[in-house]
């Protein structure tokens, strides 16, 4: 079965007990018809939100539940999904509901599509009409134009959780906290292309999120640093080959 999976999708997860079924349910309407599977990646919730997973699976069998045994953010939980996946190409979206599965098939074909360039390697969402408050909008929007300054990686909505991706190219980028916000800069900086198509974007239906503009503050001005450390210190061969 693994060598027949054409896409895995990783969904990481923090105290979403009210909209994993939902999700579940979504996304394998989305793919159906697709050698496909589901890791959900638990982050240690407190609420029900694993029970609810396990109890999910005898319904859904391509559904792989990872559970953290300590909570460890978004990025180690998208890592933990990605390293146990077992399909070429990795989709990703946010366990709160905004992001719409049924974007996964469009991000898989313009991925796959015969005609792609031959060095692109993520297809990226754009939340063209978002659904969140005026505050969080206004802090996204602040947050991508000193990023896109800084780090040129022409990505404006970086916070957008649903891709699609190849997973061999993932795991050769280095890994640090939050650096999924910062993978279209990765990409780029390791020679990579990243296309963006513009997705939907929903309302949260139920839960509260684990973000704050304030609290993403100090911690975005840290890694903003160290992003640009690494592109700076990378030293690209332009490929390799066996002699």
């Amino acid at each position: 079965m693994a060598n027949s999976l054409e896409f895995s999708i990783v969904v990481p997860l923090h105290n979403e007990a009210g909209n994993v079924t939902r999700l579940i349910e979504e996304i394998a309407r989305a793919l159906d018809g697709r050698a496909f599977e589901m890791l959900f990646v638990d982050d240690a919730s407190t609420d029900d939100t694993r029970a609810v997973l396990v109890e999910l699976k005898s319904r859904f069998p391509m559904l792989r539940v990872v559970g953290h045994r300590k909570n460890a953010g978004q990025s180690r939980a998208i890592r933990s999904g990605v390293l146990a996946a077992r399909a070429p190409v990795i989709g990703t979206l946010d366990g709160d509901g905004q992001n719409d599965p049924a974007d996964l098939p469009d991000l898989y074909r313009a991925l796959t599509r015969a005609d792609a360039p031959q060095d692109l390697k993520m297809v990226m969402g754009r939340r063209a009409s978002r659904k969140d408050t005026a505050w969080k909008r206004f802090g996204s929007r602040f947050a991508n134009n000193i990023r896109m300054r800084l780090l040129n990686d022409d990505c404006d909505d970086s916070g957008c959780g649903i891709k699609a991706f190849y997973r061999e190219t993932y795991v050769s980028l280095p890994y640090f906290d939050h650096m999924h916000r910062y993978m279209p800069a990765l990409f780029r900086a390791e020679g990579h292309k990243v296309e963006y198509r513009d997705v939907n974007h929903r309302p949260r239906a139920t839960g509260t999120s684990n973000y704050t503009n304030f609290g993403r503050l100090g911690d975005a001005l840290s890694d903003l640093r160290g992003v640009m450390w690494l592109i700076r210190r990378r030293r690209n061969p332009g490929g390799a080959d066996e002699l």
